[in-house]
């Protein structure tokens, strides 16, 4: 029987990391569109450089299955929040101001971007909006009935062909 839950448990695993991860195909958790960025930046919203979706994780222990991601942004990605700007931020978004091209006169909208960050004063709120990409959804609760079930079929065969013998 333990080999029974271990089954369900792995088969939901790769079933919602598949999810999960075509969410940020999707860009969207499952049918809810993310909130588009307020800067108009290269790449699509959470797919810049694609480590945000590599580093979703999935874990079974015991009788559960934990999901994370490895990046310390993730959460306030995925949750949303508030940040506060910091001398290091402020240092960095002047960084970014002139490798985006911010020296002449005529900014790009990248350059536009970072003198907007660059000029916010230390202490002030950056807020991030939720852009959730794993979390409970009832498209989460179908998929784990769908493999709860075809894992029922699979046992209720088994034990009919050894019935047989």
């Amino acid at each position: 029987m333990p080999d029974f839950l271990k089954n369900i448990l792995t088969d939901l695993k790769v079933e919602l990391m598949d999810e999960f991860d075509r969410n940020f195909e999707r860009k969207a958790f499952f049918d809810k569109p993310w909130l588009p960025t307020r800067a108009n930046r290269r790449g699509s919203t959470l797919m810049r450089s694609g480590a945000l979706r590599r580093g979703n994780r999935a874990i079974v222990a015991g009788h559960s299955i934990h999901f994370s991601n490895s990046l310390p942004y993730a959460r306030i990605q995925n949750e949303g929040g508030v940040i506060i700007v910091t001398r290091k931020m402020q240092k960095y978004f002047w960084a970014m101001y002139y490798r985006s091209g911010g020296k002449g006169k005529k900014l790009n909208a990248e350059a536009q971007y970072w003198k907007f960050m660059a000029l916010k004063k230390v202490g002030s709120r950056i807020v991030i909006r939720e852009r959730r990409f794993i979390g409970h959804h009832p498209q989460v609760d179908r998929a784990v009935k769908r493999v709860v079930d075809d894992n029922f079929r699979e046992i209720d065969s088994y034990i009919k062909s050894i019935l047989k013998r």
